[in-house]
């Protein structure tokens, strides 16, 4: 190559105002200036400037997002089979290292799936109240046993100081056959809990709240109170309304 690779290289010249040929014309009023012409320096450490259609306060935008919903709000399971596919078709705008199977990370969020969840529970020994009375959280957890007993100690402390109920929990069985050996790295453990709404949460919205609050409060004293690897635990989603899975995956490994 003869030049140093730009990531954003702007259109030919000749093109900048839609105009064919070399002879300079004055642009019309109101129109874009014309695009500087390539100055051969790479943007290595710093964000590239506005050009054209370009600016680099739109970075942000590169995830794909999509939702898929019925119209009259009826629930199935192709629904979520729907959803997924969706995803698939944005495996274009996630990232992947040097291994074709390691990707930046992918994931759905659903409406919490009570029948579901009811069936999983009742395996584990855990009777679930009505939809309503409870929410459902996917904790990401340390490989050290130690260190997850603690983290789960400190929830149900503050479960219980918020005046809801810890009904359970229950290890998320997971497949990593597909999975990437970067990514299996850092794969945590997973673990889905149960919270029951007290006294104190009369309706589905003041409940919401208090979850909100519940996984605040378990985040900010996680390294207060020196439990190990606290950097390692994350809760994806705590809610009585909807439920994240999501890893470090490439779309098509979501399924």
């Amino acid at each position: 190559m003869d030049r140093p690779f730009n990531r954003y290289p702007p259109p030919h010249p000749t093109h900048s105002l839609g105009i064919r040929g070399d002879t300079p014309r004055t642009p019309r009023q109101g129109a874009l200036p014309p695009v500087p012409p390539f100055d051969g320096r790479g943007t290595q450490g710093r964000a590239p400037t506005p050009q054209g259609l370009y600016n680099p306060q739109h970075e942000h935008d590169s995830c794909g997002v999509g939702f898929i919903a019925h119209l009259k709000g009826q629930k199935s399971h192709q629904i979520v089979e729907d959803g997924i596919t969706a995803l698939e078709h944005l495996n274009h705008r996630g990232a992947c290292g040097c291994e074709a199977n390691t990707g930046d990370g992918a994931g759905v969020l659903i409406q919490l799936p009570h029948d579901f969840l009811s069936y999983a529970a009742a395996r584990e020994s855990i009777r679930l109240p009505d939809k309503g009375q409870y929410g459902a959280g996917l904790m990401f957890a340390s490989k050290d046993q130690r260190a997850t007993q603690q983290a789960m100690a400190l929830f149900r402390i503050i479960v219980e100081e918020e005046g809801q109920h810890l009904l359970g929990w229950r290890a998320v069985p997971t497949d990593n056959s597909t999975v990437g050996h970067t990514a299996k790295l850092s794969e945590p453990d997973m673990y889905h809990v149960f919270v029951g709404r007290g006294n104190n949460a009369p309706d589905e919205q003041t409940f919401e709240r208090k979850l909100y609050v519940i996984r605040k409060r378990w985040e900010h004293n996680m390294r207060r109170f020196g439990i190990p690897e606290a950097e390692t635990f994350y809760f994806a989603s705590l809610s009585c309304r909807t439920l994240v899975y999501k890893g470090m995956l490439m779309a098509t490994q979501v399924r």
